[in-house]
């Protein structure tokens, strides 16, 4: 008993000391009559704002009769007591400060770190801490526990030793430390050297600053960067995307939230820096001989059409290509700009004579990254044929962009951007765009370029006035007319000079000074030390047309990025909220909503596509590799149905060489013509010294990646939808694709790498009609497993149309064979009912029955075509919250979509059936070209 006694004891004393300890008294209570701990006395203000007071039902009973009248006041007693009740919990406070934050900011296991919260309520957060005595741990003071955190809490302790000596002896040279008057120590006021930019060559990246030097060793970090890594996930530090850390997604859940603001309220941006641009410049013939090279043969680029593209007020989007031996190959899509000219010689080419052509222009080549290295490899090689010769600016690191879309995108530009002249034509005409909700509704592909202010002397920026709206008709009038061709003036950004004195900005204590010597509330005046930013903004609509959204995309120097950033996150929009951050899966979730492609994923018809998908088929089969044996797919043992075994191709690859019959391995006539560098285009790291050996590698690297793949051929729209309209054209070329938008019929949702198969062919009339002396097998061929598919497996996928009144029928013909099947889970009297007319009736029963997945799949899908059927594969698949149903992106074969839409049609010719990579059930789909 004793040491029972004793063993409760100590478990009580242990129980005692792991609970919360009261929280030491203030300066102000100790001395003072010691008074309850808060919590009781909350608790118990808590729990009396709660209670709801109520009235027996007794009371209104009268005799055990109803009393209406009190039965009316007892019921307005209890809701007069439930209103009160509310309010007391209201004015109580019953909610702590964790629970008041948005939902994307709430986090469960913070609730420990006051910092966690916006700084409005972290007093209070404190205040509920301390009266909860919540035990807090500050980071500063916590021990490193890993090797890591030791080594970066040593190397933090050494950069604040170095940063204490800077700081002092910055304060004694302020104070007077080192006499100016004193011969031999005069101070020099130096200032930042202007960059220089080689022709014809690589540039070097900006030189990063000492303190993050080796963490930008093989990539470059975006303007933004800082700002990024504690909002969003990058990619890995070792393994950079383009020569690029790039934010992929940010950390917060936000693919509904980005569904809804890109299209139906708010506006979601990105940070775009890392697309590549190019300056040429030259004789206007030389820049035009350049162009049509690059496959920009329309007649309407060049003629009157192309006019106000040549002037410099329209851009030219679209994919740029290279000749090869006998046919063309895709480089990537690219944005081309002219810079304006004074006098704007814009006439058509009958027109020209040799003094326009001579005439010196500029254009901008705006591309993305993963095709920047081809590209700028064959724009060398055209510029050095043409006489005069045209010479190229590698202008990555001297221009950023950054992109908008969504109904708020131009509101948010139009609080951000403020003219710096106004008498800018451009500039007024932008200021006029108050009440545009859609980019898309402005003339397609329009310019405009200007100079603005720096955003931080209205940082925070205000909410645009809608009051100052034009009216809806002129709003129209200007959107119609968009007279901005007059007075046109050629665009700063194009200058070098223009740019690094835009690029010499007032540090940011300059205006933290400025602004706190202004009076609260006012607006900061542009002063001399404040530059123009030039800027370039052009709104583009996407390849879906409709009612989908445009995007804003805006062009401006490098090192002023950071500051229209800020004020972009920071702007309140009208509908409520801020901008939304997107990564690169946005911008692949958004393109996927609309229906449209994205380069690299989609397009691998390119040598950018190919290396996108070999980086593909390494993560998926890593992934792959990582599960157990017992939850990953075995490609080898799926059964597809009528005896067939076996995933067709690689399960986790479009696995287009199984498509085309190409060999996986190089081939040796590929490798004579080619080079054998092994070099990663995406890590090539550009050193000093290293630019010519890796100009000497662009374009060569992809092809020998794999050199099976880039013989594929990349097929337009317009090219297959000629071939299809005409009679006698020819063919698609062999190897060719085209890219595809899926659509569900009714269910189905696709990943990746699903195979898509065109409808099976009906067998010839001779097969499916047999004529009265042909011998009938005693036994069906399909039941007996002899792994053959039914006649009738078309049919069966027509029927799976909605409201198909109209479509193909199983004929007598070909359900004559098809035995009846014994229903499952009925009684021994139905059973011997169906047995009785099955003998009168002399069509027997199928006895033994048949193998599982032999007919059909599960009992109610129709069985997946042959191999000969499959068309193609999807690149991009998932639920469309825009469509409501699942949709898909994908590439299809050229020639056999040719086939199929000439025998069958266009209405019968463009259904498919797509079935995932590993699953054994297809879907019915309908395609259409992108």
């Amino acid at each position: 008993m004793d040491n029972n006694k004793k063993q409760s004891a100590s478990g009580k004393a242990a129980a005692d000391s792991k609970k919360r300890k009261e929280a030491p008294l203030n300066q102000n209570q100790q001395g003072k009559e010691s008074r309850p701990p808060a919590r009781p006395q909350k608790r118990v203000k808590f729990q009396d704002a709660r209670n709801i007071r109520s009235q027996p039902s007794d009371a209104a009973l009268d005799d055990g009769k109803l009393d209406l009248q009190k039965f009316l006041n007892a019921r307005e007693f209890e809701i007069k007591a439930l209103e009160t009740s509310m309010r007391k919990c209201k004015s109580a406070n019953a909610t702590r400060v964790f629970q008041q934050v948005p939902r994307e900011m709430r986090r469960r296991t913070a609730s420990h770190n006051a910092k966690r919260v916006p700084k409005r309520l972290r007093d209070r957060a404190k205040r509920e801490m301390m009266e909860d005595n919540t035990p807090t741990v500050e980071a500063r003071k916590r021990r490193p526990r890993t090797t890591r955190a030791r080594i970066r809490a040593e190397n933090a302790k050494r950069l604040e030793k170095l940063a204490a000596r800077k700081r002092k002896r910055a304060l004694q040279n302020d104070a007077g430390g080192e006499n100016k008057d004193e011969p031999g120590k005069t101070t020099i006021q130096t200032r930042a050297p202007r960059p220089k930019i080689r022709r014809d060559t690589l540039n070097e990246p900006p030189k990063p600053k000492s303190k993050f030097k080796k963490r930008q060793i093989n990539k470059t970090w975006l303007p933004t960067h800082l700002w990024h890594a504690k909002r969003a996930t990058m990619t890995e530090s070792t393994k950079p995307l383009w020569r690029f850390a790039i934010p992929l997604t940010p950390t917060q859940k936000c693919y509904r939230p980005t569904h809804r603001a890109s299209g139906q309220k708010g506006t979601v941006y990105w940070d775009t820096s890392y697309m590549s641009t190019v300056r040429l410049y030259g004789a206007a013939g030389g820049i035009e001989q350049v162009l049509k090279a690059l496959g920009l043969v329309q007649e309407g680029l060049w003629g009157n059409r192309g006019r106000r593209w040549r002037s410099g007020t329209r851009t030219w989007s679209g994919m740029v290509s290279r000749q090869q031996r006998n046919s063309r190959r895709d480089i990537g899509p690219a944005t081309i700009l002219w810079n304006p000219t004074p006098t704007a010689e814009t006439a058509a080419p009958e027109s020209n004579t040799t003094e326009l052509k001579k005439t010196q222009r500029q254009i901008l080549i705006r591309t993305h990254p993963s095709c920047f290295l081809e590209l700028f490899d064959e724009l060398v090689k055209l510029a050095k044929l043409q006489t005069p010769q045209v010479h190229i600016e590698d202008l990555r690191f001297e221009i950023g962009s950054i992109e908008l879309t969504g109904p708020g995108s131009t509101e948010t530009l139009l609080a951000v951007l403020q003219p710096y002249h106004t008498e800018e034509r451009h500039g007024q005409v932008f200021s006029s765009l108050v009440g545009v909700t859609n980019p898309a509704s402005l003339p397609k592909d329009a310019v405009l370029g200007f100079s603005i202010k720096d955003p931080r002397l209205s940082y925070p920026p205000k909410r645009v006035d809608t009051a100052s709206k034009v009216s809806d008709s002129a709003l129209l009038d200007t959107l119609t007319q968009w007279s901005v061709e007059e007075q046109v003036k050629p665009y700063g950004l194009f200058d070098l000079h223009v740019r690094f004195k835009a690029s010499s900005l007032p540090p940011q204590k300059s205006i933290n000074r400025r602004k706190g010597a202004s009076i609260p509330g006012q607006e900061m005046q542009v002063t001399a030390a404040d530059p123009p930013i030039p800027v370039i903004v052009f709104a583009s609509r996407p390849a879906a047309g409709g009612q989908a959204q445009g995007t804003w995309t805006l062009l401006a120097p490098w090192k002023c990025i950071l500051p229209i950033w800020y004020s972009i996150v920071h702007y309140p929009l009208s509908t409520g909220g801020n901008p939304r951050l997107g990564g690169l899966n946005e911008q692949r979730q958004i393109a996927f909503e609309q229906g449209t492609t994205w380069f690299p994923g989609d397009f691998l018809g390119t040598n950018a596509g190919v290396v996108w998908e070999m980086e593909q088929r390494a993560q998926r089969k890593k992934a792959w590799d990582r599960r157990p044996k017992g939850k990953r797919i075995e490609w080898a043992s799926l059964d597809l149905g009528a005896g067939r075994k076996g995933e067709i191709g690689d399960g986790l690859a479009c696995d287009f060489e199984h498509l085309f019959g190409l060999p996986t391995d190089p081939s040796p006539s590929s490798s004579e013509d080619q080079s054998t560098s092994d070099v990663d285009p995406n890590a090539m790291d550009l050193q000093p010294g290293e630019e010519a050996e890796a100009a000497a590698k662009l374009g060569k690297v992809h092809k020998n990646t794999v050199p099976s793949l880039t013989t594929i051929e990349q097929m337009k729209k317009t090219e297959f939808q000629a071939l299809i309209s005409s009679v006698d054209s020819g063919r698609p070329p062999p190897r060719s694709i085209i890219s595809v938008n899926i659509t569900f019929v009714t269910r189905g949702v696709a990943n990746a790498c699903a195979r898509i198969y065109r409808l099976p062919s009906r067998p010839s009339a001779t097969t499916t009609v047999p004529s009265s002396e042909t011998e009938v097998p005693a036994t069906d061929p399909v039941a007996a497993g002899m792994g053959s598919l039914p006649a009738d497996l078309r049919d069966q996928w027509l029927q799976k149309l909605p409201g198909n009144k109209s479509g193909s029928r199983p004929t007598k013909a070909t359900t004559a064979h098809a035995a009846p099947h014994m229903p499952r889970d009925v009684g021994q009297g139905t059973r011997k009912q169906l047995m009785a007319k099955s003998l009168l009736s002399g069509d027997p029963l199928p006895y033994p029955r048949p193998a599982a997945n032999q007919t059909d799949i599960g009992g109610g899908h129709p069985l997946c075509p042959g191999e000969e059927d499959l068309i193609g594969f999807v690149t991009a698949g998932a639920y469309s919250l825009s469509e409501g149903k699942g949709t898909a992106v994908g590439a299809i074969s050229a020639e056999k979509a040719f086939d199929t839409v000439k025998e069958s049609g266009t209405k019968e010719g463009r259904l498919c059936i797509v079935r995932n990579a590993g699953e054994n059930v297809g879907w019915l789909a309908r395609w259409e070209l992108v």
